[in-house]
């Protein structure tokens, strides 16, 4: 587990492709646990520590997940993250390029529990939600694109589901459309930067995951060795 960031009421880690955020029916050991184990043998803790999970990113994608050590920071994350004012940027790898370098994307979403699946729309369907999120091109490896992406509403598989209705599926992510499974079940979805006012200290925190080494994310910070 990597811990990218800590203080006395926050804790950060940087996600690899194939951990849980909480505990599911698969049984396996989530990222909040391995928090909990983690911050009671580095504190020396008698008793159980607090954990509170603040949001989840999907299993196959990898990057910063936020923790609340303390009670006072998870009630004002939750508000934070009602509010937007957490901002959240994502990279991704993708096969076809956009038409446009940047953009705004704009779709209505209906979740399927069913197959997990949410699908994208141009106009508003019976029981969509609205999504947005703004792109831009940041570089080309390989034959592959890489977009950062800010995500302005928080939908199921919103990232994968809008850049699959644009032609532009992410590397790896079968579900929704991409030809080719990636070796560790993982996709090329990485959630890159979250930037927030402390709910404590007040105090501005920018936290950055580094991507996952494999071969297309090493030839992207080879080649954009500032991104």
């Amino acid at each position: 587990m990597e811990i990218i960031y800590e203080d006395n009421h926050l804790i950060a880690v940087n996600k690899r492709v194939s951990d849980i955020v909480q505990g599911d029916k698969t049984g396996d050991k989530p990222l909040s646990e391995m928090a909990k184990t983690y911050l009671k043998e580095k504190y020396h803790k008698r008793w159980n520590v607090f954990l509170g999970v603040v949001h989840r990113i999907d299993r196959p994608v990898s990057g910063v997940v936020l923790f609340a050590r303390t009670s006072k920071a998870l009630s004002r994350l939750n508000e934070m993250m009602k509010k937007h004012q957490i901002r959240k940027t994502y990279w991704a790898i993708v096969k076809n390029r956009p038409t446009a370098p940047c953009g705004s994307l704009t779709h209505y979403l209906v979740h399927n529990p069913a197959k997990n699946i949410s699908v994208a729309h141009d106009k508003e369907v019976p029981n969509s939600q609205l999504a947005t999120l703004s792109y831009r091109v940041i570089g080309e490896v390989n034959g592959f694109f890489v977009l950062e992406i800010d995500l302005q509403t928080g939908r199921h598989h919103q990232i994968r589901s809008q850049l699959a209705k644009i032609g532009s599926p992410i590397v790896g992510d079968v579900k929704y459309g991409y030809p080719v499974p990636d070796r560790d079940a993982g996709i090329h979805l990485h959630s890159r930067k979250m930037e927030l006012m402390h709910p404590v200290s007040k105090l501005p925190v920018s936290i950055v995951a580094p991507a996952p080494k494999d071969p297309l994310w090493d030839a992207f910070m080879d080649k954009y060795k500032n991104a």
